[in-house]
């Protein structure tokens, strides 16, 4: 049968990390279509802002922002801005339309020249300055006076690229150790049940025996460390039927992604456990590092541990050697069972360690937590150029293909494709990604 052959533009498309151009060209794609108007906050608009009043000449302003931290913020710097300037600020205004009302009147009232409402841009579309305008002799010459805006993408706004990271950590952090089994030439099925198992049994635990809201730092990593243990003992149970008994991956993992969603639910009864302390949300909102999640910053490290693991040690050596042919690996001295053994543990314990991410995110625990997980874990080592035969992938194109699912799903968010559209498309990614496997196979 004559072999396919391709292009050398295909070629390098298809190669190691030439995964790397798809993801580039799906953020030029998203970058592109999602270009919209934007409009600056914080000190950078407030600076703005006050050049511009102060552009304008003598006069009072009254500053116009709603009840919240981000609208209070501005305010506040642009209260300081105008002071720098020697102007003065007849009010600031906190709140919803109808408080703005009231204190304008309070500041017409007392006959106060008024050159400017300063607004950010949700305040300054509120209809209720003209009346003011036309009504009030000393605010006849005001203007509703907003931060200039600009062209820019929301898909590479950095709360959107930050949020795309974050909600990405936990099936890239399953990826690694699901990478490791495909590569042996298996499969695990059961990282999805294994999320929601982790999470309860940490939530419980923080609950149960660390003091529930009251729980120290000591008692909620110790939680967490419960949750990825009772994992990895799933890990080496899989292991240790696909090793011993010589079961079908698939059959024990499907088993096991059964035992462990029950287990999940009777430990949880059914609910969710949120008596948990306000500080879990640190490990997955918290954010320490350059403004980068706690969650993301744990991802990348375990990034950088797996990738000097699979490409520096024996161990990634022999999962290689045992993908390729275990046969053969075992006459030439690799313990295959050993490897096989802890693969799966390996990818047990770090589903595990994605539970408490996911827990600590979401500040509780529950059954439900991780459903399909696996497949789009599952999505991402694939898509990120590992072989579902097995003996072939790398650690960081797994990170790449996860950046690429995770890309797709906020793409199409961002410009308003609906779920069940969603859905058929990571479904052809995943078809895309298996396909491109076998022409790689047979250049």
């Amino acid at each position: 049968m004559a072999r396919v052959r391709l292009p050398r533009s295909l070629g390098f498309v298809l190669g190691d990390y030439g995964i790397l151009s798809v993801l580039l060209l799906l953020c030029a794609f998203f970058s592109l279509v999602t270009r919209a108007e934007q409009f600056p906050t914080g000190a950078e608009a407030a600076r703005q802002l006050a050049d511009e009043l102060a552009a304008r000449g003598d006069g009072k302003v009254v500053i116009v922002v709603r009840d919240n931290e981000d609208d209070r913020a501005f305010a506040r710097e642009l209260e300081r801005q105008l002071e720098r300037r020697h102007m003065l600020v007849a009010a600031s205004v906190h709140g919803q339309p109808a408080d703005a009302r009231r204190a304008i009147v309070k500041v017409a009232e007392r006959g106060e020249r008024i050159i400017a409402f300063a607004c950010n841009q949700v305040t300054s579309s509120w209809s209720i300055y003209e009346p003011f305008t036309s009504r009030y002799p000393s605010l006849s010459g005001a203007i509703v006076a907003k931060p200039k805006g600009y062209v820019w993408p929301n898909f590479l706004k950095t709360d959107n690229l930050l949020n795309v990271a974050n909600q990405i950590a936990v099936i890239a952090l399953i990826a690694i150790g699901m990478t490791m089994v495909i590569i042996t030439g298996g499969i695990d099925l059961s990282v999805g049940s294994l999320i929601a198992l982790s999470a309860v049994v940490t939530a419980r635990l923080i609950r149960d025996v660390g003091g529930a809201e009251s729980a120290s730092t000591l008692g909620m990593l110790a939680a967490g460390c419960g949750g990825v243990l009772i994992c990895a003992a799933s890990g080496v149970f899989s292991g240790g039927m696909v090793t011993l008994f010589r079961i079908p991956p698939f059959i024990v993992t499907v088993a096991m992604m059964l035992v462990s969603s029950g287990l999940a639910y009777i430990l949880a009864n059914g609910e969710s456990i949120n008596r948990v302390p306000d500080a879990f949300i640190t490990l997955g909102r918290g954010s320490a590092l350059f403004h980068i999640p706690n969650g993301v910053v744990l991802m990348l490290l375990a990034y950088a541990c797996a990738q000097l693991v699979m490409t520096r040690t024996v161990f990634g050596r022999y999962l290689y050697a045992v993908g390729g042919n275990a046969e053969a690996a075992r006459l030439s001295g690799v313990p295959v069972r050993r490897m096989l053994l802890v693969a799966y543990t390996l990818c047990g314990a770090l589903a595990g360690l994605g539970g408490v991410v996911m827990a600590s995110q979401l500040k509780s625990g529950a059954p439900t937590y991780g459903q399909l997980y696996e497949l789009y874990v599952i999505a991402a080592v694939v898509v990120g150029g590992t072989s579902l035969s097995g003996g072939r992938g790398k650690i960081l194109g797994t990170l790449i293909g996860a950046f690429i699912i995770a890309v797709i799903q906020n793409g199409m968010n961002l410009t308003g494709v609906e779920s069940y559209t969603q859905k058929i498309v990571l479904g052809l990614v995943i078809l895309g990604a298996v396909m491109l496997d076998r022409l790689k196979r047979g250049r």
